[in-house]
């Protein structure tokens, strides 16, 4: 069914003032939307936590109390701060809990559902504060990010294609197919500087163009959603929570290069996102929002969703098109290009969701509005998926040129437990470290490739003073040997013969002259494989030698493990004079390694060549008279 651009803006303002309650805190409540909206996440994060239950436990005391058309209980996206799931967002309060569980909905509902009441040890932050705020202003985590690419995320249901509407939603696609030629959507999308989320940070506008210049009677549209980064979970999040940003966007695309077929190219391991996309691409169609002629403009775009089997070479846009034909997930020599041939041989363009994501605020703001955000050479906003030892994992969407410092402190509230910070990894397994001394560099696409690191999609895993950064570069080496599709023998067989050097040398085999054979490796691998995976395969180990060549240099030479965590390296000691030979490590110990006997007086000790390094014994002697030696 065709809706015309009237039809869908009553859609607009009825909805809208519905949500008012959610957008403007000195809002008053509608009959159609109620006194009280209580937003559950429901990501996956928050689902795998109880999320589900908890809202089972609220509708049914709503629903028991004849409430059911005073409070709605909303099912929404990622709000971002995961360390502190299950998270329920109430207004018009604007009060955010944290760490519900499905046993604290009894209280919630008798205090501040019916009395009004705030459940003060739930709040997010704010349990000792005399009054109490907006969560969104007054923590930290969140009143410092600036939400772009996130920002129905949490605000609206993912599901009802009403309140994206409500929110703007697909004003962007009506003004582009009712107000702009195609070359001027283009150019608009150039000159806002975007520049992909996904990987390089290759111009959107400028790969846009190339598509949109050639002749061909079929073009294609793709986004990539396949984010097999360890550690990464960015799109997946715009999916579970604003699946139709990414849809308007793709016809947006469509119609800027001329073409009328897209495909969302998803790993089948996010089964919600599928979800929500398949509901969201279902009610495009039957709003007149995707299919034959677009609000009555003339304008044909369908959409299809296809699913991927976790293969990490299919993040590579050429790896990926081959799979979407259904084909062994490969990737193709370049030239030619996608724009030029892609997708089935045609002129394709491809563009990860956090990419999409910000298209319908640039059409809608301006491309000046984008280039007030960020840095000279990298525009707007950069959402990062900050985990690792950091107190405030989640999703963080920060202003190009944000430090470090600012994300990991400020933001994230720094490192647990009184450690100190060591370094950060950005980029995945094509990434890179950054150490201490760099902490204060703003965070861009260039600054990133001159610390040796990368932008990547957007993971950011924080490290304290325990990690190896030579172990770390093995666990890096094993992903990337793992995932290889095999194609070009520099990324099959280099990389492990990277990784074998790399294991030798946290076993305490390792020699001196095997560090000057791995960045040889490392430079014929970046200079020969054939994709961008294989090429930037070799940064972890680059990066971590760049700055923390005097780790490697205590295995080689000193055949110690400073961070205390390669096993081969370690030994437990059983200290004599602190030892008060109560037995507890000999009966914990899995090898029945550990001899000695309180009864005959014989005092207990490790044997090392039966010990295992699994530090049982060390964590169960309450004296504190097992250390651990590098």
């Amino acid at each position: 069914m065709t809706r015309t651009s009237a039809e869908i803006q009553k859609i607009r303002e009825r909805v809208h003032e519905d949500l008012m309650i959610r957008l403007d805190p000195k809002a008053k409540p509608t009959p159609e939307g109620g006194r009280m909206h209580i937003m559950v996440c429901c990501g996956t994060g928050c689902t795998s936590s109880g999320s589900m239950k908890i809202i089972e436990g609220l509708e049914e005391r709503i629903s028991g109390a004849g409430l059911a058309s005073e409070v709605k209980v909303v099912k929404t996206g990622c709000f971002g701060l995961c360390a502190q799931g299950p998270i329920l967002m109430i207004y018009p309060d604007h009060i955010m809990y944290t760490l519900v569980s499905p046993e604290d909905v009894d209280e919630i509902f008798e205090s501040h559902v019916v009395k009004g009441e705030p459940v003060k040890r739930l709040l997010a932050g704010e349990e000792d504060a005399e009054e109490i705020s907006n969560a969104m202003e007054s923590v930290d985590f969140f009143s410092r990010q600036m939400r772009v690419a996130l920002r129905n995320c949490g605000a609206i249901d993912p599901e009802n294609i009403d309140e994206y509407i409500a929110r703007d939603g697909y004003r962007a696609l009506e003004k582009c197919i009712s107000e702009m030629d195609p070359e001027e959507v283009v150019d608009l999308i150039k000159a806002s500087n975007l520049r992909g989320r996904g990987g390089a940070g290759f111009p959107t506008g400028v790969k846009w163009s190339f598509a949109a210049a050639q002749q061909s009677h079929e073009k294609y549209v793709c986004c990539n959603a396949d984010e097999g980064d360890p550690g990464a979970f960015m799109d997946r999040s715009v999916l579970e929570g604003d699946p139709h940003s990414v849809i308007e966007a793709m016809a947006i695309a469509g119609y800027a290069i001329g073409s009328g077929q897209g495909y969302i190219y998803v790993r089948a391991e996010y089964p919600i996102a599928v979800e929500r996309l398949s509901i969201a691409i279902e009610q495009a169609y039957e709003y007149g929002l995707l299919g034959h002629d677009i609000l009555g403009k003339g304008f044909d775009f369908d959409l299809e969703l296809r699913l991927g089997a976790g293969a990490f070479v299919c993040g590579e846009e050429t790896a990926l098109m081959t799979s979407v034909e259904g084909k062994r997930g490969e990737p193709r020599p370049r030239p030619p290009f996608p724009a030029v041939s892609g997708l089935f041989q045609k002129p394709t363009i491809l563009n990860n969701v956090e990419t999409y994501a910000n298209i319908p605020m640039i059409v809608l703001r301006g491309a000046d509005w984008f280039n007030s955000i960020g840095t000279e050479k990298s525009k707007g906003t950069k959402v990062f998926a900050v985990g690792g030892k950091i107190k405030n994992t989640g999703l963080v969407e920060i202003p190009m040129g944000t430090t470090l410092r600012e994300i990991i402190y400020d933001i994230g509230g720094g490192i647990p437990d009184g450690k100190e910070f060591k370094a950060a990894q950005t980029g995945g397994p094509s990434g890179g470290c950054i150490p201490a001394s760099k902490l204060d560099t703003p965070i861009d696409f260039d600054n990133l490739l001159e610390l040796g690191s990368m932008m990547g999609s957007g993971g950011l895993i924080v490290m304290d003073e325990d990690t190896c950064m030579v172990d770390l570069a093995k666990f890096f080496l094993e992903f990337t040997v793992d995932e290889s599709c095999g194609k070009c023998p520099p990324c099959r067989i280099g990389t492990k013969r990277m990784l074998e050097i790399v294991t030798r040398i946290t076993e305490g085999k390792g020699q001196p002259d095997d560090l000057e054979k791995l960045e040889t490796l490392a430079r014929n691998i970046k200079a020969a494989a054939l994709c961008g995976l294989g090429q930037t395969a070799p940064n972890p180990v680059l990066s971590t030698m760049r700055y923390f060549r005097d780790e490697y240099m205590a295995h080689v030479i000193d055949k110690k493990c400073p961070a205390g965590v390669c096993k081969s390296m370690l030994q437990f000691i059983i200290y004599a004079d602190a030892c008060k030979s109560c037995g507890i490590c000999k009966k914990n110990c899995p090898t029945n390694a550990i001899t000695g006997d309180k009864k005959t007086g014989v005092p207990y000790a490790i044997d090392q060549d039966k010990c295992v390094k699994c530090g049982v014994c060390m964590e169960k002697c309450p004296f504190k008279a097992i250390l651990k030696n590098a």
